[in-house]
């Protein structure tokens, strides 16, 4: 076997640039291991193989299949049912087999209780059992346990820089400036309406980063919008942004909340779905629930709050200590 490395990368063909900042926080991670073996990178959201590749088993093909390390890096990978017609990891049962052996990353499982036999059939023939997985919640850490493997909950690798230390030098008191974003839904746009108010009566600038394909679309439907600023659908140019200083952060965006905070922004994240929601529960994120935004949005944006990410330190060494 050969001591190549193989990522499967989220970042290849999104449509958020959220996976983005995924992939940038675990490369830094993983820089201890992969700065010293040559590095693949495929995608897990197209699939990389047809079928018949795999029956041939060319050379090229055996050189990904043979790297010494494969790693899932991070997003909601693990969804519960694979027959769906497009699984956001893009394998089958007829082009698994590069794969096996692969090792989690502060993956994420989907909300469903229900799973498949073919999925954890799926599941159990490519993911590794001889190494603990890392995972980004406690659901998913249970998930993966009851697949016969063995994971820890380290949280998402996008937090694992945000120690006490570093919280600390995070400012705790309103800034004049303010990035947010939006996620599209029809179900909560009177929500957004307020969110979108409440930081305009509340900050001097006001700066929307368009994070995903439909993000931009989404906020030409609101009133009160014209004095914002738009931040270009890049990771680059939201981390120009993020490199200025006065700047908290207020959005829907899970990602784009942690990396400002990476960057040292005070970060407020309105909770969407149960990804934010299950990662809150653990690493204590600063939140609110959309029926809280009426009552506590403008109060939390105007008080001294701390930045205090709580980390399973312990775990993530544990995790890193296998490839040490």
């Amino acid at each position: 076997m050969t001591d190549n490395i193989l990522l499967l990368s989220p970042a290849i063909a999104t449509e958020n640039r959220g996976d983005e900042i995924i992939m940038e926080a675990i490369q830094q991670e993983l820089n201890y291991i992969i700065d010293t073996h040559f590095t693949f990178t495929l995608p897990t959201h197209t699939s990389s193989f047809h079928w018949y590749q795999v029956l041939r088993n060319s050379s090229a093909l055996r050189t990904y299949s043979e790297c010494k390390l494969k790693f899932a890096c991070g997003s909601n990978l693990l969804i519960k049912d694979m027959l769906t017609h497009y699984p956001q990891w893009n394998i089958n049962i007829f082009n698994y087999q590069p794969f096996k052996g692969t090792i989690l990353v502060g993956v994420g499982a989907s909300a469903h209780e229900y799973t498949n036999w073919y999925t954890k059939l799926l599941y159990k023939k490519m993911l590794n059992p001889d190494y603990i997985h890392s995972v980004r919640d406690e659901r998913t850490r249970k998930y993966v346990e009851s697949l016969g493997l063995k994971a820890l909950n380290t949280g998402c690798a996008t937090m694992w820089m945000l120690t006490s230390e570093f919280c600390k030098t995070i400012p705790t008191k309103k800034s004049s400036r303010v990035v947010f974003t939006l996620t599209p839904n029809s179900t909560h746009h009177s929500e957004d309406q307020l969110l979108i108010d409440t930081l305009v009566k509340n900050y001097q600038e006001i700066n929307f980063w368009v994070q995903g394909r439909k993000d931009m679309e989404y906020l030409k439907t609101f009133t009160n919008i014209n004095d914002i600023n738009i931040v270009k659908p890049t990771l680059q140019d939201y981390t120009t942004l993020l490199k200025t200083s006065d700047l908290d952060y207020v959005g829907t965006r899970l990602h784009a909340g942690i990396y400002a905070m990476r960057h040292r922004h005070r970060s407020i994240i309105i909770v969407v779905d149960e990804r934010a929601r299950e990662i809150n529960k653990s690493n204590n994120l600063v939140c609110l629930e959309y029926d809280k935004l009426s009552s506590e949005l403008e109060s939390l944006i105007n008080s001294e709050f701390k930045t205090e990410i709580q980390l399973d330190v312990d775990a993530i060494h544990t995790w890193k200590a296998q490839f040490t």
